[in-house]
């Protein structure tokens, strides 16, 4: 045990050696940097320098909020890979021994679990991550991912459209709502394989439906006959019903409370079983040479500033708010469903490979 410990003494005292030629530094134990007793490796400057962010953010949010960290660090410079939550998890997954991404931001907790349990997470406590609430960042020590809002399933109904069919708002209150032959080939729905909003949709219906019974399958199979097509974005359906393209969106609740305050003669219905629901998270991706400005980044992510702009598109916030939730008419938080966050990550996978099995003849083209 002495031999194993002067040994890793002499390993430690080496790599300090050698950051003083590379340019890189050590981060101490005791600091946010630093996980599990770890000694971290570092590069850069905190206010300085080129960052890549993965991010499954909507295009037209990434730049509003963008604009906040650029105009507080000016000279670091913010690298943007935008894609679905399902492709940037899968991009993700692909680039574990070589990693090229600094930071995750704005990506579903659900997949920062398994790319946590598979070890590719830095764990990291930004500045202020007392004032985030607890579920909504992960249970370690120092926290491995922090949430920054949350999402949740809603229906998205052009009203203009749906009375043509002899239907009224009011007839579509629940998931069994949906199953109205009049509905068949007017409803779309986000792929869960691409779409982080298809994922939360998915596994809250099985869970609805007792997790790992065949009932919640069941259910997505009548479903599957009144689905029209399966697109690739979580906002698209709200968008094809505002424009009149399907009668029926199956999103989430701000998309198709936006589509409503641009004019679009829609109505964004929350099942009465409960909404499916998942949260936006960041995290530090493990490379051997953490990037001093990914953390900056980190840090200013959960400020005031960026939950009062993430608030304006996701009322849910991960530090609680102030209780008011602009365009809903219900308390959202009262709408979502007991969500097994645990459970979710580890059928992840089994629950993708079976829905492809089942569903994908109906996905759009990508």
């Amino acid at each position: 045990m002495k031999k194993s410990i002067s040994i890793l003494l002499a390993v430690i005292t080496l790599g300090l050696m050698l950051t003083a030629f590379t340019g890189c530094t050590a981060s101490n134990p005791s600091d946010n940097s630093a996980g599990d007793n770890n000694t971290v490796a570092t590069f850069g400057s905190k206010d300085s320098g080129s960052i890549t962010v993965y991010t499954a953010l909507e295009d037209e949010l990434v730049t509003e909020y963008l604009a906040d960290f650029n105009a507080k660090y000016p000279n670091i410079k913010v690298n943007v890979v935008r894609e679905s939550t399902g492709v940037i998890t899968a991009k993700l997954i692909a680039e574990k021994e070589n990693p090229q991404a600094d930071l995750v931001w704005g990506t579903a907790a659900s997949s920062m679990m398994v790319l946590d349990d598979q070890g590719q997470l830095e764990p990291y406590a930004p500045v202020g991550v007392e004032r985030i609430l607890t579920k909504f960042k992960s249970d370690k020590a120092v926290p491995t991912w922090v949430g920054i809002d949350a999402w949740e399933t809603a229906f998205v109904i052009n009203t203009v459209e749906l009375e043509k069919l002899g239907l009224k708002v009011e007839d579509i209150k629940s998931y069994q709502d949906l199953l109205k032959p009049e509905l068949k080939g007017h409803i779309v729905m986000s792929n869960p394989n691409s779409s982080g909003t298809g994922f939360l949709t998915v596994a809250g219906v099985l869970q609805l439906n007792g997790k790992d019974t065949e009932k919640g399958w069941d259910y997505l199979t009548a479903l599957h006959e009144n689905i029209d097509q399966y697109v690739h974005s979580g906002s698209k359906p709200a968008k094809m019903a505002a424009g009149g393209e399907t009668v029926v969106g199956v999103s989430f609740g701000y998309a198709g409370i936006s589509q409503k305050k641009k004019g679009a003669p829609v109505e964004t219905i929350f099942p009465t079983e409960g909404s499916g629901w998942d949260m936006e998270a960041n995290a530090l991706i493990k490379k051997d040479k953490i990037n001093l400005a990914a953390q900056t980044f980190l840090d200013w992510a959960i400020t005031d500033s960026a939950m009062n702009l993430y608030k304006e598109n996701y009322p849910i916030i991960a530090t609680g708010g102030d209780g008011t939730y602009d365009g809903y008419t219900i308390d959202p938080i009262k709408q979502l469903i007991e969500n097994d966050f645990v459970w979710v990550a580890k059928n992840r996978d089994s629950i993708l490979e079976k829905w492809m099995s089942k569903f994908d003849g109906k996905s759009a083209a990508k």
